[in-house]
């Protein structure tokens, strides 16, 4: 029998949290997730195995990493469409500098360096620009891609030691996209581990968080508080646009070679899918790096899934796609429900 209000057993502050944690976004993404694998746990034979499990999680690493720096744009209101470029022009960048004899350290803090600046270039333009940050953000995927062409002359970039690479360094270099911690994780699930654990910290317990969530909810009233909306909205994009490039690096460091004018190639659409899958709204305000790791899942399980049943990579793209307008509609009708 159900605790009741006269009950010994019956506490409000239980039945509180109860109802937010039935009513969270989160709470949804999660239970379509769980029977998601539960499906495919029956549907197929080696879904559960450990190994294709931690190949699930390095496949979503760099799109998770990506999508945690998009939680913090699309919170604050806005949106980046030249993560897909910055996330080349980065990993490019940094392969160039290890190649041309750069010591580790140095090559992977320019190529960081490269993509704060790419955030800080759609922040600028977006805030004291007051250009639209959709169309903003479109002009720089193709000045970024452009820059990344003209960088290389339109060539592959191989990083190994024929090219001038140094042992050691190419060495550590690679163990940071190839290498396993403890022999067992997947580097790339490190960082992509560290960097969500960094971005809760910092979007749900810091008073950065706190004006971000407050910029994107209504930036009149958050200027009227006294925040500083344009410098929130700013230091957002440059979160974006370092996170897209540490992605890049990671990237090339797991297969060292790539070339401009097809790496990260439409990888925003999948960024921007994930983090609204995982309850962010596109109107701002609204998102956490919870519901984005969830949704980063949701793609990576339904992704390797497909393939695990045979499904053609043609149809993947249209269930995709679905499970997007899906996620967007739910979004739009939540919305609604919440305003009536």
């Amino acid at each position: 029998m159900p605790p009741t209000a006269g009950s010994p057993r019956y506490s409000p502050t239980r039945v509180s949290l109860a109802r937010r944690v039935l009513t969270a976004k989160e709470t949804g993404v999660f239970l379509a997730l769980v029977v998601m694998c539960l499906f495919l746990a029956f549907a197929t034979e080696s879904f559960l195995t450990t190994t294709n499990l931690l190949n699930v999680g390095r496949q979503i690493s760099l799109l998770g990493i990506m999508a945690i720096g998009m939680t913090f744009v699309l919170v604050s209101g806005e949106i980046d469409l030249s993560v897909g470029s910055t996330y080349a022009l980065g990993g490019l960048a940094t392969g160039m500098f290890i190649i041309s004899g750069w010591p580790l350290l140095p090559a992977l803090g320019a190529g960081l360096l490269i993509g704060a600046a790419v955030g800080l270039a759609n922040g600028l333009l977006s805030t004291y620009g007051r250009l639209p940050s959709l169309i903003a953000t479109l002009g720089m995927l193709s000045i970024i891609r452009g820059s990344a062409l003209l960088l290389t002359g339109g060539q592959p970039v191989t990083v190994n030691e024929r090219n001038g690479a140094a042992p050691d360094v190419l060495a550590r270099f690679e163990f940071m996209g190839q290498g396993y911690l403890f022999g067992v994780v997947p580097m790339q699930l490190v960082f992509f581990a560290a960097v969500a654990a960094l971005g809760w910290l910092l979007l749900s317990r810091t008073a950065f968080g706190f004006r971000v969530f407050a910029v994107g909810g209504s930036a009149k009233a958050a200027r009227v508080s006294g925040i500083h909306v344009q410098s929130v909205k700013i230091w957002a994009f440059v979160i974006m646009g370092t996170l897209a490039a540490l992605a890049g690096i990671l990237s090339m460091a797991f297969l060292p070679s790539g070339q401009a004018g097809r790496t990260g190639l439409g990888l925003e659409l999948d960024v921007i899918a994930a983090v609204v899958i995982g309850g962010a709204s596109l109107a701002g305000g609204i998102g956490t790096v919870l519901g984005t790791v969830l949704g980063v899942l949701v793609i990576g399980v339904l992704r390797n899934g497909l393939v695990l049943m045979g499904v053609s990579p043609f149809m993947q793209e249209v269930m995709i796609g679905l499970v997007i307008i899906i996620a967007v509609a739910i979004d739009k009708w939540s919305m609604r429900s919440r305003s009536t």
